[in-house]
């Protein structure tokens, strides 16, 4: 049998008791956490549950997934993941390859960025299409999200940017300007209203304002969210109003 653990978005704290006591049963565990920051304390799970807890790379997930399946054909073998196990594309590849070489699966869930993104006070039904902003390189250079967030606020939609690994929202944003600088088009400049999230889950940081005045904000170390609000409902509004930014401390690094 192949679990596939959600462990949350903040910490090891975040899995569910049906979790924990899966992986107490386990003769095997695996982790990755490649498709997310994660603050978990392994060696501490690893005491409470009585198992060494083996940390696998993108590569050994991907294309090599040959020792998760050679363990679960026998024996009880759990793979944590950071988040819900189901949201990244990965996990779903993975979950289909083990099926073929007849392996049972069984996914037991936790909190996601899908879901505690509503702590800011937007709601989860008027989002549009989530994107990614990724570290542009001179061979790599996507506007993608730039494209997605035209569309969304097209459609009075509210838009979820996912920040590559390691990034700040404060990066994220300066990509956006820099592409609008490309495109000219009108759809983000400093004077665009944002919000800025991190650490949901645990000691949530949220910040709501102008691009401008999130440029130099402090979130404190990753992972870090972005989200641009479209057409807001007066509800939506006061309850960003919450978290107006006062003031603008310098950013932090992430790494």
């Amino acid at each position: 049998m192949l679990y596939l653990i959600g462990i949350g978005i903040y910490d090891e704290k975040d899995i569910s008791l049906r979790g924990f006591e899966t992986l107490k049963g386990c003769d095997e565990v695996y982790a990755e956490f490649y498709t997310g920051v994660h603050r978990a304390d392994l060696p501490a799970l690893a005491k409470s549950i009585g198992r060494k807890i083996n940390i696998l790379t993108r590569r050994e997930i991907e294309e090599n997934p040959d020792q998760i399946f050679k363990a679960a054909k026998n024996t009880n073998t759990a793979l944590l993941i950071p988040g819900d196990p189901m949201v990244a594309t990965t996990h779903i590849d993975l979950v289909l390859r083990a099926e073929k070489l007849g392996i049972e699966t069984k996914v037991i869930h936790s909190s996601s960025i899908y879901t505690a993104i509503s702590e800011i006070g937007i709601q989860i039904y008027k989002f549009g299409k989530t994107t990614s902003i990724v570290f542009p390189t001179p061979s790599y250079s996507p506007k993608t999200p730039y494209g997605v967030l035209k569309g969304n606020l097209e459609q009075g939609m509210h838009t979820l940017f996912l920040l590559d690994i390691g990034m700040t929202l404060n990066e994220g944003i300066r990509i956006l300007l820099e592409i609008e600088k490309m495109e000219l088009k009108g759809i983000f400049n400093e004077l665009s209203p944002c919000v800025g999230a991190a650490h949901l889950g645990g000691d949530s940081v949220i910040k709501f304002g102008r691009a401008k005045e999130l440029l130099d904000y402090d979130f404190g170390p990753c992972p870090h969210s972005l989200i641009v609000p479209g057409k807001l409902h007066f509800m939506e509004k006061e309850a960003l109003d919450r978290f107006k930014v006062t003031s603008s401390p310098i950013g932090h690094k992430c790494n």
